[in-house]
């Protein structure tokens, strides 16, 4: 009794974890779109009246994280979706789409920006450096306090992840301009300004590759790389009954949640309400490997398929 109330008590314990981490989420998600949107705006305005293409590269790339964030934040409403007749897990996949859907756009980004930074290159025009300094000190601390509050949830779901690291990596490209605009105001060397631009481009492209990377593997069904099959397979043999296990598939149903179907093989002589017991245990064995919904299928030694009728 006392074992069955301690696990119910943590339960309820997760649970009330979960719906606090949700909040906190939703809200960082809110917050980061109208801080980095205002950024944006002043980044612009700033931007075209001193003729900064390293300010108005950087406005273009936070104005994609702005539409990146509430992609993400859709995506993040959408992975609660409940699931009908139609769309038997809900939306869940949703978030994975949109998570490859940001890291693309981000990465086309890079070519408007290059090209402009290289014709800037061959035509340098003198810019305030102090100005663009002050502007890029604002986004440093924008982008820093948007990126800390998505800090703790970073691992758990591949949407706040990318917004951790989109917004990270932005307060670094505002320390770049920040020491940029100081060297040109101080050296009047002027062709620093379309070198930074480029200096943006190489940190979206290290931000955003391995996004798209993950993103692609999952929206292709591919396993997800904080689950392996050799773990899998361990921790279904951890259970007595349990012959061998085979024919598994794993996938990701959304950022968070993963779903398996395999087979397991039991003794001749097991009996059904035998088998309800081993799957059970498996089961509970496969949530602390992050797998969420497990579907098994149990045959004994005599009726185990091939790999062909596998």
């Amino acid at each position: 009794m006392t074992k069955n109330h301690n696990h119910q008590h943590e339960g309820h314990n997760h649970q009330h974890h979960a719906v606090i981490a949700l909040t906190n989420v939703n809200n960082a998600f809110i917050v980061g779109i109208v801080l980095n949107m205002l950024y944006v705006i002043i980044q612009v305005f700033i931007g075209f009246r001193i003729n900064s293409l390293a300010l108005l590269s950087d406005a273009g790339h936070n104005f994609l994280d702005v539409g990146a964030l509430a992609l993400s934040l859709l995506a993040f409403k959408l992975n609660k979706s409940k699931a009908n007749n139609r769309y038997t897990y809900g939306f869940k996949k949703s978030s994975i789409l949109i998570s490859l859907f940001n890291a693309i756009v981000l990465l086309i980004s890079i070519g408007a920006i290059g090209y402009e930074a290289i014709l800037r290159f061959r035509h340098p025009e003198p810019l305030p450096g102090i100005t663009i300094a002050i502007v890029s000190g604002i986004g440093i601390i924008v982008n820093a306090v948007s990126a800390l509050m998505f800090f703790r949830n970073r691992d758990s779901d591949l949407n706040v992840k990318s917004a951790f690291l989109h917004l990270a990596s932005d307060a670094v490209v505002s320390l770049g301009l920040v020491i940029g605009g100081i060297i040109m105001y101080y050296t009047h060397i002027y062709w620093i300004d379309p070198i930074l631009s480029l200096v943006v481009c190489a940190v979206i492209i290290v931000s955003t590759w391995n996004l798209l990377k993950d993103s692609l593997r999952l929206s292709l069904d591919g396993v997800p790389d904080t689950i392996t099959l050799k773990k899998i397979k361990a921790a279904a043999l951890k259970v007595k009954g349990v012959v061998e296990v085979h024919h598994i598939h794993v996938w990701a149903i959304s950022t968070t949640q993963n779903a398996l179907t395999a087979h397991l093989t039991v003794e001749n002589d097991t009996t059904m309400l035998q088998i309800q017991k081993i799957k059970e245990e498996v089961k509970h064995h496969l949530q602390h490997e992050n797998i969420h919904h497990p579907t098994l299928e149990t045959e004994t030694r005599l009726t185990r398929c091939t790999e062909n009728e596998c």
